[in-house]
């Protein structure tokens, strides 16, 4: 008998028809002999729905009321597919964040997991329940609700997974697994059968939408078993997350082509080249709990120098107002920004092995007049930085440069 975590997203849990499709899978897979605790999010729209509503009384809510709001969403899906389960014959119990006891800290709409309470889930599997428990939410020490950030589902069930040390973590989405890159940009794009974590991480943290980055995360740290498939067809294998990266003799030098559509660059211009310039610009972004991606501080002319760095687009308004208030603090001449860039990423393992990769990339790119505004590198993948209007391009190009709609890339 084996014990599986399952997670529906927002589209596989859609509406009634698609509920009752999750509780027959649930079923069967249950009726095979494995006990099974299941993970929903909030039915697709019904977030945005709720957070539309909490911005129509305050534009910008209070971050502890907006929690206890957006947390309902979840709840109606486990009670409903609870009620689909029992309709089939099958015992099912669901349980709020709270009521399993996800522990969190206490950063309301972007909470942290510090600890499960595993025992009365166990206690139930034992009794031949499945277990439906409400992704996105936990509670912190002093009992207020909180939310993981959108995608927090994901996470919900890895962690989950990792308490009960589960055999596999099952991602149901509406794709049947992790592809070479977005097939609706390019159609040749491959469905991976594997991807190491390490991949699969920074193909979260570079703008793949299939999985939260902090799932992968928490999958690693805890070894938990990972695979994404589909909610909507039946039989596939989808893509197993593994550890493993010697299961071929010889690994493709690149398994995707990433991007982000959602990055802004700012520029603070004449800031006096002194130790400890690039905190007294940062220290006050990281404060704000903002997350800075690309960095490059330009070389120094007359004790001057540039420093630029990038952001999410949705924080590029808070971002900049950080930095006029900063600018005559660091004695800084000037603040620039620019919201209309994308960045572009090569991932792969292999790279590690392989040389010119970093070449070829800005060979392609300029091939097709793409400039290249940044650069960042990690040992197992290049990001780039370009004007937004270019990106589908560069993604294009990439993926045929790499070989990777060959089978066997």
């Amino acid at each position: 008998m084996a014990l599986i975590v399952q997670k529906y997203g927002g589209t596989s849990v859609g509406n009634p028809e698609r509920i009752k499709n999750v509780a027959r899978r649930v079923a069967a897979a249950q009726a095979a002999g494995d006990q099974i605790v299941v993970v929903v999010s909030a039915m697709s729209g019904e977030t945005n729905r709720l957070i539309g509503l909490a911005k129509e009384i305050q534009p910008n809510p209070d971050a502890r009321e907006l929690d206890v709001v957006v947390s309902t969403g979840e709840q109606v899906t486990i009670g409903l597919l609870c009620m689909a389960l029992i309709e089939r014959g099958v015992k099912a119990r669901s349980y709020t964040g709270a009521q399993v006891r996800i522990l969190t800290d206490s950063s309301f709409t972007k909470a942290r997991i510090l600890k499960i309470d595993e025992d009365r889930m166990r206690k139930d599997l034992d009794d031949g329940h499945v277990i439906v428990v409400a992704g996105f939410q936990g509670v912190d020490d002093l009992g207020n609700i909180t939310t993981l950030g959108r995608g927090g589902s994901d996470t919900t069930g890895v962690a989950l997974a990792a308490a009960l040390r589960a055999d596999e973590c099952q991602i149901y989405t509406d794709v049947d697994g992790v592809y070479t890159t977005d097939p609706r940009i390019v159609p040749e794009a491959r469905k991976l059968d594997r991807i190491t974590f390490e991949e699969m991480l920074e193909m979260a943290s570079l703008g793949s939408k299939i999985l939260q980055i902090r799932s992968v995360e928490f999958a690693g740290k805890y070894k938990v078993r990972l695979r994404v498939l589909s909610s909507f067809e039946e039989g596939g294998e989808g893509t197993l997350i593994t550890f493993e990266e010697d299961i071929k003799m010889e690994q493709p030098i690149i398994s995707g082509i990433a991007f982000n559509r959602d990055e802004a660059k700012l520029t603070v211009l004449g800031v006096p080249d002194r130790p400890g310039i690039a905190y007294q610009i940062l220290g006050p972004i990281a404060d704000a709990n903002i997350d800075v991606d690309m960095i490059i501080q330009n070389v120094s002319h007359d004790g001057l120098t540039d420093f630029s760095f990038t952001v999410n687009r949705n924080d590029y308004e808070r971002t900049t107002k950080i930095l006029e208030d900063v600018k005559a603090h660091a004695g800084a001449r000037e603040v620039r920004g620019d919201r209309s860039m994308a960045k572009v990423s090569v991932v792969g393992v292999g790279m590690r092995s392989h040389v010119g990769i970093a070449s070829k990339m800005f060979r392609t790119l300029a091939e097709e007049g793409i400039n290249i505004q940044m650069i960042s590198t990690s040992e197992i993948k290049i990001s780039v930085a370009i004007d937004e209007k270019y990106l589908e391009l560069a993604v294009r190009v990439l993926h045929k440069a790499f070989e990777l709609d060959q089978v066997g890339a």
